[in-house]
């Protein structure tokens, strides 16, 4: 009897890789890096170590002649999340190409739910800071994002006996509402465009979909080819992140003859083949949600409170107070509003397995607005800036009220599915 040969030695690092690129992409760890990186941002903000933490935010880096001396604040706002949207770009392709958002029918009520959760929060905070003056209301798109990484790892802790469709509306939801948000991004954050750059950047955007669609997963040429594309948008005022969506866009869904992936092979022995847009999120979303999103909440979150009385100031603003209300109320009772009214139509309907309070539950989740809500705050005040400031508080206070009653209401009807399934069993045995 012989041994079986140990691995080659290169095989190993890449097993390994790929273990923790598992590891990082399941909902409950991204979530964890994702709040342990916001809390790592406000302990350092709020300790004598303020100074180090802000000296490193605000350290600039970059070549000044191609306008890229950027802060990495900055760096990680612009660059980095160009990385996240990239995949929230795949995401949004795989969706309208073969998933949920394909058929019209199944789609129409969670984007209506998505499109209800995005305008009540817009318009509670307008309501609040109507009177504030100033720059307050271009803050008005703050409390209209869903963070993705937060709202699924809620659901995968205190959820495990919730129907799945549950959690398949949640996603609908979500990423219909990073479309919106991109969408407000480009249309309302964005002052001046430079035309040139714009107009060039199609080049290596069209480049890149020529290479996905032939199949082309050498990192050596789409890397340069997404890199071009994102410095060209950035220094065509339109924010650089929204490049991450379009080069998400231009990867093939379907898998053809040459744009394909090798997946397995069937009962029959017959290969299986995955598209490119599977094939790319699984190489990158590891990329995102490990390094990419929780290194942004680091240099974003971290806001010195100034103790109770600092917290309370910052509370009694209208910034602040608008975003709370707007994520905790108007994001919940937008949602659940929205979905009873379509669903008031003949042929629309809940999925069977829903309850009208997991829908409630659901809906006080998706007011966990941190990471996009972040990155709006910035655009519309300015980094490091009193509103700012103001706004991540405002920010953080709503995302964690939101997450608790999600959480809680949720945790509540899951014990509940448990017993249920739990009974079924037994008078099955």
């Amino acid at each position: 009897m012989t041994s079986s040969p140990a691995p080659s030695a290169p095989s190993r690092p890449r097993h390994l890789a790929r273990r923790v690129a598992d590891v990082v992409t399941q909902d409950t760890v991204a979530g964890a890096l994702l709040l342990g990186a916001t809390v790592l941002a406000l302990v350092l903000a709020n300790t004598p170590l303020a100074p180090w933490y802000e000296s490193i935010r605000d350290l600039r880096v970059g070549p000044d002649a191609l306008h890229l001396n950027l802060s990495l604040g900055t760096w990680a706002a612009d660059g980095l999340l160009a990385i996240f949207f990239f995949v929230v770009g795949l995401e949004l392709k795989q969706e309208f190409v073969a998933g949920s958002l394909r058929n019209p029918r199944l789609a129409a009520v969670p984007v209506a739910a998505a499109v209800g959760g995005v305008a009540l929060p817009a318009v509670i905070y307008t309501v609040v800071n109507l009177q504030s003056g100033g720059d307050a209301l271009r803050g008005w798109a703050i409390p209209t994002a869903t963070d993705i990484a937060f709202a699924v790892a809620v659901i995968a802790v205190v959820g495990r006996f919730l129907p799945p469709a549950l959690r398949t509306f949640l996603l609908t939801l979500a990423v219909v509402d990073d479309l919106l948000a991109i969408s407000i991004i480009a249309i309302f954050y964005t002052d001046d465009i430079a035309f040139l750059p714009l107009a060039v950047a199609a080049v290596p955007l069209v480049l890149f979909g020529v290479a996905a669609q032939r199949g082309v997963r050498a990192w050596y040429v789409l890397i340069p080819l997404a890199v071009t594309t994102w410095a060209l948008v950035h220094a065509s005022g339109i924010h650089a992140t929204v490049a991450g969506v379009l080069l998400g866009f231009s990867v093939p869904v379907v898998a053809s003859v040459r744009a394909r992936v090798a997946s397995g092979v069937d009962a029959d022995g017959r290969a299986l083949f995955t598209g490119m847009t599977h094939h790319f999120a699984h190489q990158v979303s590891p990329i995102s949600m490990g390094v990419a999103v929780p290194v942004f909440a680091f240099f974003s979150a971290g806001v010195t409170v100034g103790g109770f009385s600092g917290l309370g100031e910052s509370l009694a603003d209208p910034v602040a107070l608008g975003i709370i209300l707007a994520l905790v109320f108007g994001k919940s009772i937008g949602i659940t509003l929205t979905t009873f009214l379509v669903t008031r139509v003949p042929a629309l309907r809940l999925h069977q397995s829903i309850r009208w309070v997991d829908l409630v539950g659901l809906s006080f989740v998706a007011g966990i607005g941190f990471t996009v809500s972040l990155l709006i705050g910035e655009l519309s005040f300015g980094l490091g800036s009193e509103a700012d400031a103001h706004v991540k508080v405002g920010v953080l206070v709503g995302s964690l009220l939101s997450a608790l009653i999600g959480a809680s209401i949720l945790s509540a009807r899951s014990r509940r599915y448990g017993r249920s399934i739990h009974e079924a069993n037994s008078i099955v045995e």
